[in-house]
């Protein structure tokens, strides 16, 4: 299947069916005629123009009072591109290196960066053709863009740098020799317009609401099994009590928990406890919460997506060319802590509830197994939730609270939001395999109630589940069913 790169709206939903589905991209002709116009107008001006043009006919940062003669400029972009390509750490994973290529050519494409269409063109090779570009973690302080990652991104267009191409690690070099391709030229400005730009940034902010929306899902079904299992009441879930406080994610959790619910045996039993923890009883107020900041930070990130993000800022119909901060990354880093914050409280109280399981109260013995004191049975899968919340907590201070001024101090405030981009994608991992913890953990609650059921939802994903991960009657190695649960999450939903 192909995608047609072009103007209309790229939405995240669509961003997860061209990755997952193996979408080809091509880019439409009104996006190919928008490049070449663009291009155009801007070595018209370069040639016709007497006052300097920062990043085209001048240095970068606090270099942008030195002019650059004609026959340095395409110089000037590649070593503009060598120089920033300090990246450091672990990589960034190929899923996300993927759609940072196809963010930058839909950036691209829109006709106001000045790039030229053969380079655009070679970067929807590299995506069609699965070469991963090397891309390290840190390095962008998210202020002119994400210069450092994207600089490792574009080398390999020149020959340089490193990628990934069918399982193996080569150069850029060899990389374009397999592929019997001429290295890219950079015309004038054309470093800053795939340096510049935030889509380091919102390539980790998309994987991760793509994912998050999974295991929000995800979060409803797995809080409802371990309510069964626990003999929670379901008073709390009555549409009267959220009607009275309308916020839109508690009401529809609400109305999902009482939908997941719908048909058990369970919920009619006559019930001993007055109330439940919070952890049960809240479920629609704090997963709740984290949907409208889902909703929120979903709706930041599809405009940022759908933006020409580089500087300065081509625009040949009205003849300008203005050096601005389109850049900066402080409209998504604030949501992207955000994000972060609200899934490590989908995370929390995901985790309270497996404490509650195994805490040998409401008649379910103590950690989950028959025989317990011979069997310290689920004891520790606990001990490794808490462990995971705890992390995740002390990735929630904000990135975006920080700044260092660079380039002496012409960057003189920062929004630090590759930092928060990286931080969100380990708390989505994070949030993730405290879920499957407490799936394996209320799987196996769910056992001690038999023979009474859960609704037909409830029983069909216990069942589902127990074809990967069995009961536990007796201590054995743990760590493969948790595997085997954060797998059934990623494979299912």
């Amino acid at each position: 299947m192909i995608h047609k790169i072009s103007a209309e709206h790229l939405t995240i939903d669509k961003i997860a069916e061209i990755i997952r589905g193996g979408y080809k991209i091509e880019l439409s002709d009104d996006a190919r005629q928008r490049i070449i116009h663009c291009r155009e107008y801007l070595d018209k001006k370069v040639a016709e123009s007497e006052v300097p043009i920062y990043g085209v006919t001048t240095g970068f940062g606090s270099l942008c009072k030195i002019s650059i003669s004609e026959d340095q400029l395409s110089q000037l972009q590649i070593n503009l591109m060598m120089s920033h390509a300090c990246g450091v750490g672990e990589r960034v994973r190929n899923e996300i290196v993927k759609i940072m290529i196809l963010l930058k050519v839909q950036s691209l494409s829109y006709g106001f960066s000045g790039s030229k269409l053969d380079t655009v063109e070679r970067l929807i090779d590299f995506f069609n053709n699965d070469i991963y570009p090397i891309v390290y973690q840190q390095g962008s302080v998210g202020a002119s863009g994400d210069l450092v990652p994207l600089a490792h991104m574009c080398l390999p267009l020149c020959g340089l740098g490193e990628v990934e191409y069918k399982g193996q690690i080569m150069s850029g070099e060899e990389m374009n020799r397999q592929m019997g391709w001429e290295p890219i030229r950079l015309g004038s400005k054309e470093g800053l317009a795939l340096l510049n730009g935030t889509q380091n940034m919102s390539a980790h902010a998309v994987w991760s609401l793509i994912n998050a929306k999974r295991l929000i899902e995800w979060g409803d079904k797995i809080a409802a099994m371990s309510f069964e299992a626990y003999d929670g009441r379901v008073e709390p879930f009555t549409l009267a009590v959220h009607t009275v406080r309308p916020h839109k994610g508690q009401i529809d959790t609400a109305n999902k928990m009482r939908e997941l619910l719908e048909g058990s045996e369970m919920t009619k039993q006559h019930k001993e406890n007055v109330q439940d923890p919070y952890s049960f009883r809240c479920i629609p107020q704090v997963h709740g919460t984290v949907k409208d900041t889902f909703e929120y930070v979903s709706s930041v990130i599809d405009t940022e997506i759908n933006s020409a993000t580089d500087n300065p800022t081509v625009c040949p119909d009205e003849d300008l060319i203005i050096s601005a901060g389109n850049f900066h990354g402080e409209p998504i880093a604030l949501p992207m802590d955000f994000m972060a914050i609200a899934l490590n409280e989908l995370g929390s109280i995901s985790e309270r509830r497996t404490y509650k399981l195994v805490s040998g109260t409401r008649n379910l013995p103590s950690f989950l197994v028959a025989k317990p004191g011979v069997n310290s049975g689920f004891m520790i899968p606990q001990y490794t939730a808490a462990a995971i919340a705890s992390q995740s907590k002390t990735l929630c201070m904000p990135s975006s609270a920080d700044t260092i001024p660079t380039s002496q101090g012409q960057e003189d405030h920062v929004s630090m939001g590759a930092n928060a981009a990286t931080k969100l994608v380990r708390v989505v991992e994070n949030t993730e395999r405290i879920l499957a913890i407490e799936l394996f953990n209320a799987a196996q609650a769910m056992e001690f109630r038999r023979p009474l059921k859960s609704s037909p939802v409830i029983e069909k994903l216990h069942a589902d589940f127990r074809k990967v991960v069995p009961f536990i009657d007796d201590d054995e190695v743990m760590y493969p069913h948790i595997a085997n649960a954060v797998k059934f999450l990623q494979e299912n939903c």
